[in-house]
């Protein structure tokens, strides 16, 4: 199945004020319990329903940051099938459905009245989408909302602002999901080094916002419907480990014409590329031989081209049997790690920079923010 042409927009501008770094503290591999309620503060959820996961945070906002409260994250390959029949298959939304009554017991127990429930790539492209997101309404009382592309891009982004350095002029965010891969151009020039990570919050009202004094400037964006399970699925019927590695990372580029930035001449100098999924956080993991996923060690660690480039010939001289088995990798992971690989390697090859920062956030952390912002429920006020 051939897949459609990209989705993208044209050249924007924003500006901002926001938070620091958050004091997010969730783990892909372990579900940690809830803590008590510390304050009167009002709890915030946000569950993002992907191609391959469903994962959700319920958090308070403390100062100009949120602490997460409680948290939940499963495999349900809700996109199992797709590529072929374009359609939810019965089992992969009985298995999202199990997922949903979970998160719903933990929002009512904790009282949220605040959330998004958001579902992307494999609903967006599923011929019985709406009769699945009417289920998990009469089955488990949740709303989930099936955002476009460009939002699921936008709160990537914003996710990843506190990780902006301050020499960065040129920023390449890339979220690799299981059903489609967002990438995001911001041109940070016009903007003071020290504003450019609050620069960047502002992206929340959306890539046409406009503010007060220098701005940062989409240049451009795309969303590739092509993650790590649909291209694994483009070349299911390819035997070969490495031919299949390689015809998946070629294939992805092929797939990158019509970003704009694609064939720019860019400088190296202040030019950098943040990198949010469950494959980048993998791949650093396993560069520092983590036995036991841990977060603190992982989110904002900056990893070399040869070093990513270590870690995916170690992949691959582990084969299929040897990923299925490394600690490092993990049980949910194995299967789709190389599909990610080819993703992420076919970036590093493109563009001018031999580093690459990990961000273990995303979608929900965008989540999160833009609810806090427009409540003005932040210590900075709401980011418009």
């Amino acid at each position: 199945m051939t897949p459609e042409r990209p989705r993208r927009a044209d050249a924007t501008a924003a500006t901002v004020e926001t938070p620091q770094d958050a004091k997010v503290a969730v783990s892909r591999v372990t579900e940690p319990s809830a803590l008590p309620n510390p304050g009167p503060a009002p709890l915030y959820a946000a569950l993002d329903l992907g191609t391959n996961s469903c994962r959700m945070l319920i958090a308070q906002p403390l100062g100009s940051q949120f602490s997460i409260i409680d948290s939940f994250s499963k495999s349900v390959q809700l996109g199992v099938g797709l590529e072929a029949s374009g359609r939810l298959s019965r089992a992969s939304m009985g298995r999202t459905i199990q997922a949903l009554r979970i998160c719903e017991k933990k929002i009512e127990k904790h009282g949220v009245q605040r959330m998004r429930l958001v579902a992307t790539e494999a609903c967006r492209r599923a011929r019985n989408a709406k009769d699945f997101i009417r289920q998990v309404r009469r089955e488990t009382g949740l709303a989930l909302e099936i955002i476009a592309p460009e939002e699921e891009a936008r709160l990537a982004v914003i996710s990843c602002a506190p990780l902006v350095n301050p020499s960065t002029e040129q920023l390449l965010v890339v979220d690799i999901g299981g059903g489609s891969t967002e990438l995001v151009w911001i041109d940070l020039s016009a903007v003071a080094p020290t504003d450019r990570p609050r620069a960047i919050m502002r992206l929340h009202m959306g890539f046409n916002a406009q503010g007060e004094g220098a701005v940062a400037r989409v240049v451009d964006w795309i969303s590739v419907p092509l993650g790590v399970a649909t291209l694994k699925d483009q070349f299911i019927d390819v035997d070969d480990d490495a031919a299949r590695f390689a015809l998946m990372s070629w294939f992805f580029e092929e797939n990158l014409a019509s970003f704009s930035p694609y064939n720019a001449e860019n400088p190296r100098e202040g030019f950098q590329i943040v990198g949010t999924s469950g494959t980048v956080t993998t791949v650093a993991a396993s560069f520092l031989n983590l036995k036991r996923y841990d977060r603190t060690k992982v989110d904002g660690l900056q990893m070399t081209s040869d070093q990513i480039d270590l870690v995916i010939r170690e992949y691959l001289s582990l084969g299929p049997e040897g990923r299925r088995t490394d600690p490092r990798i993990g049980r949910d992971r194995h299967a789709l790690i190389m599909s990610g690989s080819a993703i992420l390697q076919a970036l590093m090859r493109i563009w001018p920079t031999d580093r690459l920062s990990v961000a273990d956030r995303g979608l929900r952390e965008g989540l999160l923010y833009a609810q806090m912002s427009a409540d003005g429920v932040l210590e900075d006020g709401p980011y418009t």
